[in-house]
């Protein structure tokens, strides 16, 4: 390991560390909260709403992410059960959590009578702005990293001394895929956040399509670069889902285009509470 690699730790208070990857995890979402709360307003979503479901997700986000990640390491927790909750000790998986989140937004506009594809379109967004900064506590950690390279290799990417040092892993500097994977979001991001206000260009439910088609396409060849991927057999868990969720936002996009009428993202909710909060 490099003399001048980052330390994890971000604090440390007696006994309790808070660590960076934690700090980044919730800046990422503290940006994300902030730029749906923007967003919401102008589609005439209430902020109320906004936040109840972030309260909501974020919790049950964390415990997918978790159990996700558990349920294909589970010939290691098997023997050390005690494991499973040290969620500190590392090992979460982004997809587990979207899918978490997924299942609580389902339930959450159904119960608030909510449009859930126009949730889910303000929603994407957001959802990149995790992952972009999220990515940046495995850098911390030191993990989802790829192969062996070299040093001139990571210099020819015009990458800062820093980034090039905490690479060095065990003696080997590593392919930095956490990087590609957080620079392929914000390209993603910055695409979104240009062309979602476009007149006409995105109906209900393309923006958050779109965040799936794009996401799942780039984590598809940045997985196949990892060295601590989940597998199913000899599959890598995360690709496999990758080509599902391409293909399946890819049919339903075409699908619901040719069903017709459908209203325009910026068209908004048009919609009248039933209640008073």
């Amino acid at each position: 390991m490099s003399l001048l690699v980052l330390n994890p730790i971000f604090l440390q208070l007696g006994p309790f560390a808070i660590r960076w990857y934690g700090v980044l995890i919730a800046t990422g979402a503290i940006i994300g909260v902030w730029l749906a709360l923007r967003e919401a307003q102008k589609r005439q979503i209430m902020a109320d709403d906004i936040i109840d479901l972030v309260l909501w997700g974020v919790p049950f986000a964390l415990i997918g992410a978790r159990l996700y990640y558990v349920i294909f390491q589970w010939s290691f927790y098997a023997q050390y059960p005690s494991e499973i909750i040290k969620i500190w000790h590392g090992g979460i998986a982004i997809y587990g959590g979207l899918i978490a989140a997924l299942l609580v937004t389902i339930v959450f506009t159904q119960k608030r009578q909510l449009p859930i594809w126009l949730v889910l379109d303000i929603a994407a967004p957001s959802l990149l702005v995790g992952q972009i900064v999220g990515r940046w506590g495995n850098f911390m950690n030191q993990e989802a990293y790829g192969a062996i390279t070299s040093a001139s290799f990571l210099q020819g990417l015009h990458l800062p001394n820093f980034v090039i040092q905490q690479m060095l892993i065990n003696g080997h500097y590593r392919q930095p895929t956490f990087l590609y994977e957080s620079v392929w979001n914000l390209i993603g991001l910055i695409i979104l956040l240009t062309l979602r206000h476009r007149p006409k260009l995105f109906k209900q439910g393309e923006v958050f399509l779109s965040y799936v088609l794009w996401y799942s396409l780039g984590r598809f060849f940045v997985e196949g670069m990892r060295t601590d991927s989940l597998y199913w057999g000899a599959l890598r868990v995360s690709q496999v889902l990758s080509v599902v969720l391409f293909i399946g936002a890819l049919v339903v996009v075409v699908y619901r285009r040719r069903q017709g009428d459908l209203p325009d993202y910026l068209a908004g909710s048009g919609f009248k509470y039933p209640y008073q909060r």
